[in-house]
């Protein structure tokens, strides 16, 4: 229970600081643990299918996991009303700043900020580890026309072999119709990094992502051979399951779901 709220209504805190339009986040002390945490509350949560699927999205995801370097949800409140609830209350693990403050901060950046130990997609973590190094977004597309533009420019137009796994005809002839651009020297545009950097990154933005670095062969890569420890790099036991992605789930189908996932942490009294 946190301090001045109860676990079964909204609690009631001053907020720290915002996370999007929809969501706030607040620090609060568990009354019962002396734990400091952070509660998210995600405004109108139900009012579009998108923005409620992010939300459990979100919350399966991160229940799922179990890693230090991971950020953990300590509880979600349970609403008071089953079925007349707009708002979501998440519990998270406190964490002294993200990675958007970090990454507009005024502090110089260093090697020991730009290392990570895992990945779920390659591509995803070289994009967010080139932002670290220039402090702004590598391919900041205005559409994803200019974005694939930005992408070309950067890493070179992909050749045929690297277009096999494309499964549609249509889009494999859209990306031949594409202005021709040659691979740029990555040592000329992202010259403050190590020479090991550069190679990591250039490893992890291959367009072909059967010819990308695998997580494995990135946590065995030299820049990465100060954090690696193969006795504290866990495989998850069970695969993650996105059978709530279901197509005709509607937003009040994804409100019991979520409703479902509040009582897994506080779940209905045991009567005698």
């Amino acid at each position: 229970m946190c301090t001045g709220t109860s676990s079964r209504s909204p609690p009631s805190t001053s907020p720290r600081f915002a996370v999007s339009a929809a969501a706030l986040a607040a620090s609060s002390v568990n009354s019962r643990t002396h734990e400091v945490v952070a509660i998210k509350k995600i405004s109108n949560a139900f009012d579009n299918i998108i923005d409620a699927k992010r939300t459990l999205r979100e919350i399966k995801l991160l229940c799922h996991m179990n890693h230090e370097n991971v950020i953990a949800i300590k509880d979600i409140i349970r609403p008071p009303n089953r079925e007349n609830f707009n708002d979501v209350y998440i519990v998270y693990e406190l964490m002294d700043t993200d990675l958007h403050h970090i990454i507009h901060s005024n502090q110089p950046l260093t090697d020991n900020h730009c290392q990570y130990t895992a990945a779920i997609d390659i591509w995803s973590v070289g994009c967010i580890f080139g932002e670290i190094v220039t402090k702004e977004p590598l391919f900041p597309g205005k559409d994803y026309v200019h974005q694939l533009r930005l992408i070309t420019e950067l890493i070179g137009s992909p050749d045929d072999s690297s277009l096999g796994f494309l499964r549609s005809d249509n889009a494999r002839r859209y990306m031949r119709q594409l202005p021709q651009y040659p691979k740029q020297q990555f040592h000329a545009r992202f010259h403050t990094m190590p020479n090991e950097a550069i190679d990591l990154l250039e490893k992890m933005l291959v367009f072909d992502p059967n010819k990308r670095i695998t997580v494995d062969q990135a946590l065995h890569h030299p820049y990465l051979a100060s954090l690696h420890e193969i006795n504290d790099e866990p495989v998850c036991s069970t695969p993650f399951s996105f059978d709530f992605e279901h197509p005709s789930h509607t937003e009040e189908d994804i409100k019991e779901l979520i409703w479902k996932e509040s009582l897994k942490f506080n779940p209905d009294p045991v009567v005698h």
